[in-house]
């Protein structure tokens, strides 16, 4: 049972936060990739200190660190809990104005621009009847994504060092840059951080426990041509840009696509295009819950950008395949106490537990590839990335009651 009388700091906190403009850069190779996430990391610092983790620190790289004590006597595994820093790069964070929605009672939600949030192509609304839901004034992304989970895991962390009748292992926390431009991970120290499991916060829909990822690598295609002055180019220029063209127009129209997958359905996607009359870069993100078949459509892009070269003679291309991630499922099996102890927490706070395969990857995925096991948790968000995105009051709530009995059950489990 928790303490009727405590008041939830998690909204509190969590207004506070959006109001820092925490865009990430992909376009950036410094790290974090725009220095402006760390005006926020330094204040979690200083509010993880007033709280009473004592610790907290921020290293060379924004990684923002602290450690709650164990207050038991039973040897219990150290548990982590993350969330990242960092709005994306998609939509502006910059200036945003928070608006709650009292007492929500069904609906189109309309913003103060006129802007939409409908309830048809949102479902989760209808969960939400007298909820006090937070949004933008329609200008900006909202930010939940993910300084929701920063929030949760303050207020949860604030509880538990106001009831120290709550018996608990020692507890790490970390609050990462990077996370949407796929860096989060790329100076975290799993040994210095000393959780032997963990736990990102960064979830959307009340009760989601999700312990399966997207395995992702990237394709980058340079489409090579011939340039020419165009005035004597006759017979003799190679456009690589057409040949970028001709490329995509190869591309399956009916599958493989964003546009067209849902499920457990996997995808090839090109997210850029640069280039001039000499040479254009195409990049592709490839996406599947199997890994074998990231090779499958690598395979089949590799083909299609040679029938493009000999639709060109004279022209080259070169092709290369980065390995962004993996299904975090393939490790997380191998621990299954990890998602199990999230189950147990839901239930016993009466939430009903949504186990979904992500469409998408977490710090998660990197992070059990890399020694700790980590699977991700509701935060309570929606629309992430976008001007619609949105969180109710009562979901950030649970999501702190949840972080609180996780906690416990792994004491009363050990």
């Amino acid at each position: 049972m928790f303490d009727e009388n405590y008041q939830f700091t998690c909204v509190d906190r969590f207004l506070k936060y959006v109001k820092y403009d925490t865009q990430s850069n992909e376009e950036s190779e410094t790290f974090p990739s725009d220095p402006k996430q760390l005006e926020l990391s330094k204040d979690l610092v200083e509010e993880l200190k007033e709280i009473g983790l004592e610790d907290a620190h921020m290293d060379e790289w924004g990684y923002v660190m602290a450690t709650l004590p164990s207050n038991t006597d039973k040897d219990v595994p150290v548990i982590g809990f993350i969330a990242h820093v960092d709005t994306s790069p998609a939509v502006s964070g910059k200036d945003v104005k928070p608006k709650i929605h009292k007492n929500y009672q069904g609906g189109d939600i309309v913003l103060e621009n006129g802007k939409v949030i409908e309830a048809d192509s949102n479902p989760e609304l209808k969960d939400m009847i007298g909820f006090d839901i937070i949004t933008t004034d329609g200008t900006t992304l909202l930010g939940a994504d993910d300084k929701a989970g920063i929030a949760e895991i303050m207020d949860a962390m604030n509880y538990l060092v106001t009831h120290p009748e709550i018996k608990h292992g020692t507890i790490k926390i970390c609050f990462t840059p990077d996370e949407e431009v796929g860096r989060g991970t790329e100076h975290f120290d799993v040994k210095k951080f000393g959780a032997k499991y963990a736990y990102t916060i960064d979830g959307g829909t009340r009760g989601e426990v999700e312990t399966e990822t997207f395995s992702a690598d990237a394709v980058n295609i340079d489409f090579i041509g011939k340039n020419v002055h165009p005035g004597y180019a006759k017979g003799k220029m190679i456009n690589s840009i057409k040949m970028a063209a001709h490329f995509l127009e190869l591309l399956p129209k009916d599958r493989l696509s964003p546009e067209t997958t849902e499920g457990r359905e996997g995808y090839v996607h090109p997210v850029s295009i640069n280039g001039n009359e000499e040479k254009t870069t195409v990049k592709f993100i490839i996406r599947d819950f199997i890994d074998e078949k990231l090779k499958e459509y690598e395979d089949l892009l590799k083909e299609l950008a040679d029938k493009t070269v000999e639709a060109f003679p004279g022209s080259s291309m070169e092709f290369k395949v980065i390995e962004q991630y993996r299904n975090m499922k393939n490790i997380l099996d191998q621990h299954p106490q990890v998602e199990e102890f999230a189950l147990e927490a839901l239930r016993r706070l009466g939430i009903k537990p949504i186990q979904s395969a992500i469409r998408g990857g977490t710090d998660g995925s990197r992070l059990s590839y890399m020694g700790l096991p980590t699977p991700n948790l509701f935060a309570g968000g929606h629309n992430f990335h976008a001007i619609t995105e949105y969180v109710a009051v009562q979901d950030m709530e649970a999501a702190t009651k949840m972080i609180v009995t996780l906690i416990q059950v792994w004491e009363e489990k050990s």
